[in-house]
């Protein structure tokens, strides 16, 4: 069982995809925690909600648990049972991940619950499984668990944007998911269609600022994937260009990276500009390097200079608009 879709919000907006975004049922209120509660995330349901599909999942109540429910543990040998030991809910929870899979294999991200022993990412508690040498107190083995139903799920789906709720707290993380979800999101939305070279290499352009803010050596592969396409087996290149793309973006770009990405938007567009507006971009991109100014700066100077001045090529940047403007991720210092 699922929580209900929440209704659909108007189109994510002008050059943006809408994501297609799976997410654990309990974040967006269902009351299907193991105490019969939920643990509604504010930013997923409020400013998120009205640019994403949501795909919502309860591992849990999928595998007839019901709320409220036994409180489950994750063993060290990476079962999962209930925490009396009277049920092993193992066999159930991989064949749900395993049925779930392929109708995954086209979101855009997935949002898991934190500290959940089906859906938990990171340092999830591990308790002793009868082995030789493990502590018999009740205490954890280990704090290196993650969640049965999401380790399923994130090796089947490796390049699959992934976060949990807890770390989307933190202002870098939730810009850097959001931001792969949305270019995901445009991949998907790429790929879906009956898309010519040509296509591919105005895709990549768009792109390329973006690409070099989180992997300049990533870019150069890229632009070799994209250099063969027309002579190259289609499905093949499509699926080393996905890779690629993933890979790329799922390293989280410096202040370095985004400083020299805002330069290179600079230098076609100096020759427009007077000194002053060029003294006044520089200094806000250098403000920005040193951690005096967050992106949000720069980046809006250089955008309007570019649409003011007419120049196509860097207005259309995704690197300029990765994502809707009102999800507000990029004014954190």
């Amino acid at each position: 069982m699922s929580a209900p879709m929440p209704p659909p919000g108007p189109a994510a907006g002008p050059g943006h995809p809408r994501p297609r975004l799976a997410v654990s049922s309990c974040l967006l209120g269902a009351p299907v925690r193991y105490n019969g509660g939920h643990s509604r995330d504010r930013f997923l349901t409020g400013a998120l909600a009205r640019h994403v599909d949501w795909v919502p999942v309860c591992p849990e109540m999928e595998i007839g648990l019901g709320a409220p429910r036994p409180t489950l543990r994750l063993l060290s040998d990476g079962r999962i049972v209930a925490k009396d030991g009277d049920a092993d809910h193992t066999k159930a929870m991989t064949a749900l991940a395993d049925d779930r899979i392929p109708g995954l294999a086209d979101v855009d991200g997935y949002v898991f619950k934190s500290r959940s022993p089906s859906c938990g990412l990171l340092n999830l508690p591990r308790y002793a499984s009868g082995r030789p040498g493990e502590r018999t107190d009740g205490q954890p083995v280990d704090r290196h668990g993650r969640g049965l139903f999401a380790d399923r799920v994130t090796r089947a789906l490796p390049h699959l944007p992934t976060e949990e709720d807890g770390r989307l707290n933190d202002p870098g993380l939730r810009e850097h998911f959001i931001e792969r979800v949305f270019a995901q999101a445009r991949l998907r939305e790429f790929f879906d269609r009956d898309w010519r070279p040509r296509d591919l290499v105005a895709f990549h352009s768009r792109h390329k600022l973006q690409i070099l803010a989180h992997d300049p050596s990533a870019y150069r592969a890229m632009g070799r994937i994209v250099a063969r396409a027309g002579t190259g087996d289609r499905d093949e290149l499509e699926s080393e260009y996905r890779r690629a793309f993933a890979d790329a973006f799922a390293i989280r770009p410096k202040r370095g990276r985004n400083a020299n990405a805002l330069l290179h938007v600079l230098g076609p567009l100096s020759e427009h500009l007077n000194q002053a507006r060029r003294h006044d971009i520089v200094a806000a991109v250098e403000s920005y390097r040193q951690g005096e100014a967050p992106l949000s700066v720069p980046v809006a100077l250089l955008r309007h200079h570019a649409e003011g001045e007419d120049l196509a090529y860097l207005a259309e940047q995704t690197f300029l608009d990765p994502f809707p403007a009102d999800l507000v991720l990029r004014h954190h210092l």
